[in-house]
């Protein structure tokens, strides 16, 4: 036993230092001492010696067995070390080459005007609400002022999930929202920054897209507050020279509704193609908030008075930024994003 030992220790050692990778060092290390190695093999023949012959082969395996590890263990670090110097070789650095310069990213064009919007509004005593992107019919229509059937529905053709269960198709639904959980506290002023879905897919419409809603309520709100508040962010977004107009419009739930034009960012109000040569860009709706929209909300609109707005992110950025095609901001190209 102890010569078979010892010729399985010598044969180990010299097939050790032959091995030249830390693969096949492991695979014969398996071979060797693993639970089925050979090592294991001949100490089950330790149950044919005598006590004194079994004691001996044991310490004697131990011993060959841990100088074996000891062997492994110092093949393997002289391979590792091989290896990394031949690698650092290879990829030596040449330090007189031109350094690669370090891409960073930047801010999505869409994301950049959402946070100036809300610096504009924020800057004006309005604080920031969110809400869920599916919603419920009530709160999408019916608390708005369009009751089921109501031909109004027909101007967003909405993405529903059951009958009473759509994905939302504007950030209004946040405004009653938010009067439920105040009501009767004055004022709410709050603006809404958030995704909202419509079955739309075209140069100028995408079926994801983006709106800040806005709603200011209180004692003696009139429509000479809303131009004002309206005309002051108009001014800071796009310019302190534009002028601003107001023309009659209609939405469910403001009376009386208005669409809010800037002159034209292009040519000054002189009129062009991007202005359909009337030299003016429409950039959001408007109104004052609808006395049903109050009651829902459980305000008394004998009471309080107030007005919302709401506008597309990406309506700003086409136009702040002169953009043809809204699919622009969804192609991920690079050429186009790294231009903010």
């Amino acid at each position: 036993m102890l010569e078979k030992l010892t010729g399985m220790d010598k044969e180990a050692q010299a097939k050790i230092a032959g091995l030249t990778t830390i693969g096949e060092l492991n695979e014969y290390k398996v071979r060797i001492l693993g639970r089925k190695g050979e090592l294991t093999a001949l100490l089950r023949g330790l149950k044919d010696l005598s006590p004194e012959q079994r004691a001996q082969a044991g310490k004697t395996a131990n011993e060959i067995k841990d100088g074996l590890e000891e062997i492994f263990n110092r093949r393997a670090a002289e391979i590792s070390r091989r290896d990394l110097d031949l690698r650092l070789q290879e990829e030596r650095v040449d330090v007189t080459l031109p350094g690669i310069p370090n891409q960073k990213g930047g801010i999505h064009p869409l994301t950049r005007i959402r946070r100036e919007i809300t610096r504009i509004f924020t800057g004006m005593g309005f604080t920031v609400e969110e809400g869920p992107e599916i919603e419920l019919d009530y709160y999408n229509f019916e608390a708005l002022n369009v009751p089921k059937h109501h031909p109004a529905r027909d101007m967003q053709d909405s993405f529903y999930i059951t009958d009473e269960v759509l994905l939302r198709t504007h950030t209004s639904p946040v405004q009653v929202r938010v009067m439920e959980k105040m009501a009767p506290q004055i004022p709410v002023k709050i603006i809404v920054p958030g995704t909202v879905y419509r079955n739309d897919d075209d140069a100028t419409h995408s079926p994801m897209f983006h709106q800040v809603e806005g709603l200011l309520i209180d004692d003696h709100i009139t429509f000479a507050d809303l131009k004002g508040i309206l005309m002051q962010f108009a001014r800071e977004m796009f310019g302190a020279h534009l002028e601003v107009r107001y023309r009659p419009s209609f939405f469910p739930f403001t009376e009386p509704s208005v669409e809010i034009d800037i002159s034209c960012v292009m040519c000054g109000g002189q009129g062009c193609r991007v202005c359909s040569r009337t030299g003016w860009l429409e950039i959001l709706g408007a109104g004052m908030v609808h006395p049903n929209v109050l009651r829902y909300g459980g305000y008394d609109p004998e009471k309080v008075t107030g007005f919302a707005f709401g506008m597309g992110i990406e309506r700003i950025a086409m136009l702040k930024y002169g953009i043809n095609d809204l699919r622009l901001f969804y192609e991920n190209d690079k050429r186009f994003l790294m231009q903010f």
